[in-house]
């Protein structure tokens, strides 16, 4: 008895989803290989279909990787979420912390559009210097503006805002780079809330002028850290520092004379 041998055969998929299945997997090799480190075939053959017709979505290789990066900007929606914060009545310590926290958040969820940028950097790619310009910049503007207005309202002492700006972006993303890209959570949790919490507290204490920080949260009153403190008690404190610091460079000196000298005690004995 003969037996029938079914074919059985992929649905075709439309065009629609044909272009988010390459999406989908040319971000997850540029993730992992660079732009230089992957090639169209091998994009390809993972999609499960030939070069042609990738080439049918995507002309060349720089558009299919710039379409990646913004495709994952628009599911990222961080730009959204960032207006609206600027944009609301809440204090600029809550504001500061939902930025913060949102992008850690987004970021430790999916880490595609970080390791897609960070490789464009480091092979000089021109499409990481356009990305500066098409959405960075413009986020700094947006966000310098804010401190810029809070500067005006008196909150916020006279700075660059621009450079303050970069200040907090980059402390909130060296942190997440230190945790989840060199390997600092295997030494140390740290949730995403108390991150963010404290690296807004250590930036407003920077930004809010003297009588702000007092008034808000007491920063300065009988602190024994010299946080808020006179220029005259710093100087106190620094003093009490180096004091500090030669007391143990004694203290260290007179422990390997001691161990010097029962040393050559012990080698006499023998």
């Amino acid at each position: 008895m003969a037996s029938s041998q079914v074919k059985v055969t992929a649905p075709r998929l439309t065009a629609e989803h044909r272009r988010e299945q390459i999406l989908e997997t040319a971000a997850h090799l540029f993730a992992r290989k660079g732009f230089q480190g992957t090639t169209t075939r091998e994009i390809a053959q993972h999609a499960q279909i030939n070069e042609a017709i990738l080439f049918r979505h995507f002309s060349t290789k720089e558009e299919l990787y710039w379409t990646v990066i913004e495709h994952q900007c628009e599911r990222g929606r961080g730009s959204e979420l960032v207006t609206k914060y600027l944009n609301s009545d809440l204090p600029a310590e809550q504001v500061f912390v939902s930025i913060a926290q949102g992008l850690l958040d987004a970021r430790q969820k999916d880490f595609t559009l970080g390791r897609l940028l960070l490789y464009s950097a480091l092979e000089q790619h021109e499409l990481s210097r356009r990305f500066f310009r098409t959405h960075i910049a413009d986020f700094f503007e947006v966000l310098a503006g804010y401190i810029q207005r809070q500067i005006d309202a008196g909150k916020f002492r006279e700075t660059d805002p621009m450079l303050a700006a970069r200040g907090f972006w980059g402390m909130v993303v060296y942190h997440f780079l230190v945790q989840e890209l060199f390997g600092g959570k295997q030494y140390r949790e740290i949730s995403n809330e108390e991150a963010s919490r404290t690296l807004v507290d250590i930036w407003l204490g920077g930004m809010l002028k003297e009588e702000a920080r007092v008034g808000a949260s007491g920063v300065g009153q009988n602190r024994p850290d010299g946080a808020g403190c006179s220029p005259g008690s710093f100087a106190r404190l620094a003093k009490s520092a180096r004091r500090a610091q030669d007391d143990t460079k004694f203290e260290t000196s007179f422990g390997n004379r001691r161990r010097g000298v029962t040393k050559t005690t012990e080698n006499h004995g023998k």
